[in-house]
């Protein structure tokens, strides 16, 4: 199954990235996306000024299957009937406002990582984390936040997952994993050192690696087997703790959640009855069990 948009996102999510030539056939493309949808690869080269071996070495830059992949994504992209758009928060923003611009910050980052989900690459995760021995989920700070609720999430189902805050306990846990296990990490820049090498240790063991970062090339994506991206779309200055990070990280982790889940459908409505009635005991107040 092929995507059918996305691909003004990738480009400007890539830009920055490119080497030169392939820099000014994104440029081109951005600014002149009608046209460039009626053009040969030979023909977009000569319009920005490089060449038709350029534009296929973007494509493959851009992780896509070619020309043709592109010129879906960005049809599907000129087809779209609403923009939403980031914004930032200014001083002293009314409060009404505020949550208008959040609101729509969080759909608009939502959405832009929907299309940056690759579905084969999503469908081989999905098997790896059904069956997996152990998961272990790795991030460092506010993705170390993302980690933990992955963790939450998938123990409800009965599957044996760790995330800890301490990235030497998560090394030596690491340490001792199999070819049966899956090591997922998380990182917004896909720049963090920490869970790179983490990702390497398990790749020692024939662990299968997992990365979840933004769009593009990084050290962390370098050290994993399968890949998962978010959107980073023009992050506003004003993060807010890594918001729109935040917001896409959590929504990919609930995809894979709920599509592990959906394979094994019964276990998992076994499981999480199991666990909810758990913890309503927990909170019950009755008497205490008789000790001997």
């Amino acid at each position: 199954m092929m995507a059918t948009s996305g691909g003004i996102v990738i480009l400007t999510e890539m830009l920055s990235s490119l080497p030169p030539s392939e820099r000014k056939i994104a440029s081109y493309i951005i600014n002149n996306p009608e046209e460039a949808l009626t053009l040969t690869a030979v023909e977009l080269g000569k319009r920005s000024s490089t060449s038709g071996a350029a534009v296929i070495r973007l494509c493959k830059s851009l992780n896509l299957k070619g020309f043709q992949d592109l010129k879906l994504r960005i049809a599907g992209d000129l087809h779209k009937t609403e923009e939403v758009g980031f914004r930032d928060i200014e001083p002293n923003e009314p409060l009404l406002s505020v949550i208008k611009k959040m609101t729509n910050n969080s759909i608009q980052t939502i959405r832009e990582t929907a299309e940056l989900l690759n579905v084969e690459q999503l469908q081989k995760v999905v098997e790896k984390v059904k069956n997996a021995k152990s998961l272990h989920f790795i991030g460092v700070g506010a993705s170390s936040i993302i980690a933990q609720d992955a963790q939450q999430k998938f123990l409800r189902i009965n599957k044996n997952a760790y995330a800890f805050t301490d990235i030497h306990m998560a090394a030596t846990q690491v340490a001792n994993t199999t070819k049966e296990d899956v090591v997922l990490g998380i990182s917004f820049s896909g720049e963090t050192v920490e869970v790179a090498k983490i990702l390497q240790l398990a790749k020692k063991n024939n662990a299968t690696t997992i990365s979840l970062t933004k769009y593009g090339k990084s050290l962390v994506t370098e050290e994993a087997d399968l890949k998962l991206y978010t959107s980073a779309t023009k992050e506003p200055t004003f993060r807010s703790g890594a918001t729109s990070s935040r917001i896409a990280q959590l929504h990919v982790i609930d995809i894979l959640f709920m599509s592990v889940a959906s394979l094994q459908y019964d276990d998992t409505v076994e499981h999480l009855n199991a666990t909810r009635e758990a913890v309503e005991f927990l909170s019950k107040k009755g008497k205490r069990s008789n000790r001997n």
